[in-house]
């Protein structure tokens, strides 16, 4: 029979920081391989126009792939402006609580357009 001594502590939010260091790293190293990908095809692909964009990104595969990096950019912007309210708009709950819906309004919004324009080429 084990006992336990003391009150238990909750501690809110304390868990989120490695998962989302974690989130931030790896949707960087995948953005930064889009990166290198998209800069090979632009680089050794011959001339630059609106019909070379739109073959670069008429593979499945590549669409695929930017629409996971669209994701992860959007991720990725989430949490650094969720971790910049929290930590400098500590003043005011519902005036961080506006900016963080705010920006997730904008970030779906971007997100969708982004997706949106993808499936048109």
């Amino acid at each position: 029979m084990s006992k336990n001594y003391g009150s238990k502590r909750i501690v809110v939010g304390a868990h989120y920081g490695l998962r989302d260091w974690l989130v931030q790293r790896i949707t960087a190293v995948l953005m930064a391989l889009f990166t290198l990908v998209l800069l090979a095809q632009v680089l050794f692909g011959g001339p630059l126009g609106y019909d070379r964009w739109a073959a670069i990104f008429a593979s499945q595969w590549m669409k695929t792939l930017t629409f996971g990096v669209i994701l992860a950019m959007a991720w990725h912007a989430w949490i650094g402006m969720r971790d910049i309210f929290m930590d400098y708009v500590t003043q005011s709950v519902g005036l961080r609580l506006t900016l963080q819906v705010a920006t997730i309004v904008w970030l779906v919004g971007c997100a969708g357009w982004a997706v949106q324009v993808l499936w048109r080429l």
